[in-house]
């Protein structure tokens, strides 16, 4: 099975969640959803991460956080190892606790953050036995559960240290604006903002995809469904030949002359391989009906030189850079 795609970058917002394997239970007592925050403290300090909001539920939790370090993905490993130890070693249990990866959607915090705090803040209340209770009987419920950071956007005598509650307080007019945007959004029944994802973990607008897609790391396009949509007819193999060629001035087809032009064969092959949707195999057929193998060969021989000679460096990154832009300019359309 593919593996979720991740996008890291400094200063990234997320909203992350993990559900206990085959739905169980991932606290037995109180004692350890405080092991749970004590260890959470923890990890974020260790790894620079802020905690903006968070909710426990008996199988799963949230937390909305921002990566200044661009390290999501090695905070989440360390937290998820430190809790699943100790509830083991507390339980006497072994093996996993938790179903599958995280889950880690990437929020465009202007457009996004308070949404995706407000649906946060409200799981609690999203329970089969509180279904028949009214609007206010609800929202006094929200406000007394003892593991969501809600209580300290209501009042500032309940905050908590390792929240930070600042950005989406003044976004939302302080704590009476905060107060009224999550009361409001109760008494209408707001719809998940996670029904606008876009290409499986985005919530956010076009621009904002365009942004991240700087950051997005080249994967496969076979194995990685949403990576191929991210990057999908982005750019097409005669754009990058184009650019390529001009740069370097030769002729498109002397490329196809295995002998020659090696180098620049290899540029090729690693911009295809970055920019556009295609396999190695497929890049292969492009450059003359070379096998994969030698696809792969001519991209590690083309990244060994960079490293070896600046001026080969400058030129890829010169060029790689003009693709980069009419990749950019290809997302807008």
């Amino acid at each position: 099975m593919a593996r979720a795609l991740r996008i890291q970058f400094p200063n990234a917002f997320y909203h992350l969640t993990c559900r206990g394997v085959e739905q169980w239970s991932i606290y037995e007592s109180d004692q350890d959803r405080r092991q749970f925050l004590s260890l959470l403290e923890r990890s974020l300090t260790g790894y620079q991460v802020v905690l903006h909001a968070y909710v426990l539920m008996t199988n799963h939790f949230h937390l909305l956080v921002q990566t200044p370090k661009a390290n999501c993905a090695e905070f989440m490993r360390h937290f998820n190892i430190s809790y699943t130890g100790w509830y083991n070693w507390r339980h006497k249990r072994s093996g996993n606790l938790y179903q599958g990866r995280y889950k880690a959607f990437l929020v465009d915090a202007d457009s996004y953050l308070l949404e995706v705090s407000r649906y946060l803040h409200l799981n609690c209340i999203r329970v089969r036995s509180l279904a028949s209770q009214g609007y206010q009987e609800r929202w006094n419920y929200a406000l007394s559960y003892g593991w969501s950071s809600l209580p300290g956007y209501v009042q500032a005598v309940k905050k908590v240290q390792y929240v930070s509650y600042d950005l989406i307080l003044s976004m939302a007019g302080g704590y009476r604006g905060y107060r009224e945007f999550v009361r409001d959004g109760l008494r209408r029944g707001i719809e998940s903002p996670f029904s606008k994802i876009q290409h499986r973990l985005i919530l956010g607008d076009k621009d904002f995809i365009v942004r991240v897609k700087h950051y997005l790391k080249r994967g496969s396009v076979r194995d990685q469904p949403a990576y191929r949509e991210l990057v999908v007819n982005t750019l097409e193999p005669a754009q990058i030949f184009s650019i390529l060629t001009r740069h370097m001035r030769v002729n498109q087809e002397a490329l196809k002359q295995r002998r020659d032009h090696g180098l620049i064969r290899g540029m090729a092959a690693e911009l295809l391989h970055r920019y556009c949707d295609l396999s190695q195999s497929q890049i292969g057929i492009i450059l003359g009906g070379i096998d994969y193998g030698a696809v792969h060969l001519l991209r590690r021989r083309v990244r060994e030189r960079m490293e070896k000679d600046t001026v080969v460096r400058k030129q890829y990154l010169a060029i790689e850079k003009e693709v980069s832009d009419a990749c950019s300019d290809a997302c807008r359309m």
